[in-house]
């Protein structure tokens, strides 16, 4: 009975390990929480049980069994999120890594066990006071992951400013993967000798920590890197509202002086009305009313959606562009204004720049935003573009320079993030883009 749950216990690790992996995630599953464990854990529970009893029948490590199950649950694990694979591997990997340098630990304890009570390396698996011990740890590490990965990973997780931080950190678990892959010595007999065996519980150890440390580190160089994005979004939504501030008090003082000059016009007209001269009273008259500033100087009632909107106005109304915006916003609204502001500020500049790149005939942009039912924000974007798009499996990606915005598919995973939608549309000329937030 004991050499049956050997290699059972081994493959069993997997269940921690994809409990560890869906801390951070919680907030992406594509079903409820509760639904999702009534089929997946006793799904791969019966698979390590499976697979356990074959390793036991056939006599064989568990090394290639284990390799398979992990691979399924990897794949399951990525399949049931809705954030990229970039992210949901990466994740998937650092777990993988940091118990495989416990799946080593764990065989030199054996190592220990066995050449300590004198017991004979009578098969290719733990012994299962190691497969106990290599349990025990795993869920330990679960339980003291949880705090970190719930709070700290998940804020990274969910975090769209760094996302390109996920395509580097994957080398890092990978390669501690194939380091502790090629520590396994060819025969069990090898670890029995005093110096091998100390040298191997060393470097298990060893990797274990380095592997704890490391992700620490890129946690905290993660962290501060989107502190940083943030202010720096900050700073950008503050010149903005800068901005607007001197347009709109450049508008007031040009009322100002219009109101000022007024009785010399009236003056003015009056002369030229009791002369009789039509044609200098009609001339005098429209440049007197191309110089009455533009006072529509405010869109709605919310002060971050009017400063942005209102920034990118002035630069539409600077390169000669039509812009028409009708905008029935609260002073409160339902969804976090970061994202708001996000969101307009990138379709806004994708527009601005698509306008540039369009005959002027043709150059329009238009924008309507509301709030419905309470919690729910509609913002669409329409704006004609005579060049090429660069669209991929339905995916319209935006060519503009990065370092001022996140794109449109950060667009896309703002909108999934709240619980809403988007959509971008190019037809007949005119490229659209919908996006609805929810509270």
């Amino acid at each position: 009975m004991k050499d049956i749950l050997r290699p059972i216990l081994e493959l069993l690790v997997v269940l921690p390990g994809l409990l560890l992996g869906y801390f951070p995630v919680k907030t992406y599953l594509k079903q409820s929480p509760g639904r999702l464990a009534a089929w997946l854990f006793p799904l791969m529970a019966c698979l390590c049980i499976g697979s356990g009893l074959a390793c036991y029948r056939l006599h064989a490590s568990t090394v290639f069994a284990l390799a398979g199950v992990a691979l399924a649950a990897v794949c399951l694990y990525t399949r049931t999120l809705t954030i990229s694979l970039w992210k949901s591997g990466t994740i998937a990997l650092s777990v993988c890594a940091v118990f495989a340098c416990v799946n080593s630990l764990s065989r030199a304890v054996s190592a220990a066990i066995i050449r300590n009570l004198q017991l004979p390396p009578d098969g290719p698996w733990l012994c299962l006071g190691a497969c106990v011990f290599y349990n025990a740890v795993c869920w330990v590490i679960v339980l003291a992951a949880y705090y970190p990965a719930t709070h700290t990973v998940r804020a990274m997780v969910e975090d769209d400013n760094f996302a390109q931080t996920w395509y580097v950190f994957w080398v890092l678990p990978l390669a501690f993967i194939l380091l502790n892959l090629f520590m396994i010595p060819r025969y069990q007999s090898t670890l029995q000798t005093s110096r091998v065996l100390q040298g191997y519980i060393v470097l298990s150890s060893a990797l274990l920590v380095f592997m704890f440390c490391f992700n620490a580190v890129f946690l905290l160089m993660a962290t501060s890197l989107n502190r940083n994005a943030k202010l720096q979004q900050e700073n950008q939504f503050l010149s903005m509202q800068q901005q607007r501030y001197e347009n709109l008090r450049t508008a007031i003082e040009e009322a100002r002086q219009a109101r000022h000059d007024m009785r010399h016009q009236l003056n003015q007209i009056s002369a030229l009305a009791e002369a009789g001269d039509l044609e200098n009273l009609k001339s005098y008259l429209a440049k007197t009313v191309s110089r009455i500033p533009n006072l529509d100087m405010c869109f709605c009632e919310n002060r971050a959606a009017d400063s942005v909107v209102g920034y990118y106005c002035a630069m539409a109304k600077r390169d000669e562009i039509p812009f028409r915006a009708r905008l029935d916003l609260p002073e409160t609204l339902p969804v976090d204004e970061i994202d708001m502001c996000l969101v307009l500020s990138n379709l806004l500049e994708n527009a601005l720049e698509a306008s540039l790149r369009t005959a002027p005939g043709r150059r329009h942009i238009e924008l309507t935003a509301c709030v419905h039912a309470d919690r729910i924000l509609l913002i669409e974007v329409e704006n004609a573009f005579d060049g090429e798009i660069n669209e991929k499996n339905g995916v319209f990606r935006s060519s503009k320079r990065r370092e001022n915005g996140i794109g449109i598919q950060s667009v896309t995973r703002i909108a999934e993030k709240t619980g809403g939608t988007s959509t971008f549309t190019h037809q007949n000329g005119t490229f659209t883009a919908k996006v609805m937030l929810c509270g």
